[in-house]
Parts: structure tokens; sequence; C-alpha cells
């Protein structure tokens, strides 16, 4: 069974297009990526799926049923801007929020106490909100996002306000709930976490989807079109341009997306022959986020 299905939805706000004809399957105990720059209609999107918002047209169906008030304890859903009453404890918040999708107050609370203790902020539990760092906030709205194990976990820039530590922890609580059946809609600017966790994506632009289906295949249609070189030392003054339609410096890191008429080979030895120490040159897809910005960027940007 699809998860979440969206068939020609479109919205608009006083005479602008935010959304139009959105077709998307996104099966179930599935990672799915919903992509796309500042104004694409992300926003718009996820607000229709928790039916804050109607559309205009079309239709949306979650596990097999059109959205309606008997929809949304399907549903849990962590905003990307932070929306906890701020002079509630955290423990409060989370049974009252807990108790809003049908727990009782003692279940609740266990659970409440289990995730507290999980995300290392039990300590913290009889503290108001706007006592907490924003990272700590985060934690909380993640907790009351998942506290009534909803089959439908809808994340929004899930990992804002963490350090890596904090990060790598709350990725294995969302690979541990893939893994017992939920579906994840992730939708972030960070590429490398869609390109490590997605199956499947949906990249809006303008409102109109520009790509979507499984990563994998997306990637594979690109072919093996990049150029990955690590240069052991001496490889600032190489210069990749006569070979790269485009390059991507990272430090001693350098991915250059090829010319189709260019061998990688023509780069190894041009490298070779210059005296440029590599420690590594593989050919690889190119990375998520040079599609991203592919797909994103005018024709004559």
């Amino acid at each position: 069974m699809d998860a979440v299905v969206l068939d020609g939805v479109k919205k608009s706000y006083d005479g602008l297009t935010a959304v139009s004809d959105l077709q998307l399957r996104i099966p179930e105990g599935s990672f799915f990526g919903l992509l796309g720059p500042n104004g694409a209609g992300k926003t718009t999107t996820l607000r229709m799926l928790l039916r804050i918002i109607v559309p205009d047209e079309g239709s949306i169906q979650v596990f097999g049923r059109p959205i309606a008030e008997s929809t949304q304890d399907l549903i849990g859903y962590l905003p990307e801007e932070r929306g906890l009453y701020p002079r509630m404890t955290v423990r409060e918040i989370l049974v009252f929020l807990g108790a809003l999708k049908g727990l009782s107050e003692t279940e609740a609370g266990r659970r409440a106490d289990q995730w507290l203790d999980r995300l290392s902020i039990a300590d913290w539990s009889d503290r108001k909100i706007n006592e907490l760092s924003k990272g700590m906030q985060q934690k909380v709205q993640f907790i009351a996002a998942i506290l009534h194990q909803p089959p439908l976990l809808i994340l929004d820039e899930p990992f804002t306000g963490f350090d890596p530590v904090n990060v790598a922890v709350v990725k294995d609580i969302m690979v541990e709930l893939r893994d017992r059946g939920t579906t994840i809609v992730l939708s972030t600017h960070r590429m490398e976490q869609v390109e490590m966790m997605c199956d499947s994506i949906c990249l809006i632009n303008k409102g109109r989807q520009v790509l979507v289906g499984n990563l994998r295949e997306i990637k594979q249609a690109y072919g093996r079109n990049t150029v990955r070189i690590e240069y052991a030392r001496n490889g600032a003054s190489f210069d990749l341009a006569p070979f790269a339609i485009s390059v991507n410096r990272f430090g001693s890191v350098v991915e250059a997306k090829l010319r189709p008429e260019v061998d990688p080979q023509q780069i190894l030895k041009a490298a070779v022959e210059s005296g440029i120490h590599l420690a590594r040159f593989e050919l690889i897809e190119p990375p998520l986020a040079d599609i991203f910005v592919e797909k994103v960027t005018p024709a004559h940007a």
C-alpha cells in the first residue's frame, strides 16, 4: 500500500500558484525526501498533507483514506519553526500533546520519560520550554512528533539546532522507526542526509515537481560523470577547468563534473604529468546536491 497519494493537487494564494498538479505516491515503510529551494512549495504541500489547508484541486489520501479529521492521529509532525508553549515544562507539554493524540495521561507520561532519557534530556523534564537551548527544544518537538507512534511521520528540517552527536542520535531513531514500518517524509536542505537515508524523492521548483522517483535510479540515470579527487599534496595548482563543466572544491577534495568529450584518464594523466600527488581518484555518480542545483538553476544563469 502507498502511505500517501497526491493526485493532481493544486493550491493558489491570491492568484499566485504555490503548488501545481502535484502527483506523488509515497510507499509505506519508506524514507521519502521532499526537496526544493526556498519558496518552492514544500511547506504548502506539507500543510495540505496535515489538513492545515486544503487543496484547490486534486485529492490527497493517507493509507488509502481521504484526509479528514479521522486521519490526523495517523500523522506525527515536526515543524521547521518551534511551536511549543514556552511556559509549560518539558514533561507537561509532552503529556499534553500526547493526550491530544489519544494517549492517556499515564501512558503519555511513561512514553515521554522513556524518550527524554533516550535523548539525554531527562534532567530537564521539569524545566520550562523557554529555559531550554534551541537544540533541546528541537529534541522536545521531535519527541512530541513520535510520542503517539504514528505510522506516518513528517519531519521538516529535523536536524536544525543539533550538533553532529545529536544529528547521529536522531538519525538512528528515524532509521529504527522506518525499520518498524513507519513511513517518513523528510523535508530538508541537507542533501547529504537525503542521499544517505531516502529511498525516493520529489524535487519541487516554483510549485511544480521537476524530478520524482527512486533516488538510486535518478542518480544512475545521470551516469558516472563526476570525478572525485583527493590530493595528497600540491593539488591547488592543478587546473581542472579544461576538463570539467563545473568544479566543487572542499579543501583537499575536489569534485568535477566532466565535459561529455572528456575521458577521465585524461585528467589522471595530466595530474601525474604535472607532478600532482593524489590520494584518491574515482569516477562517481553526481552528488544529489549537484542534481538539485542543475534542476533549479535557470538555463541562462
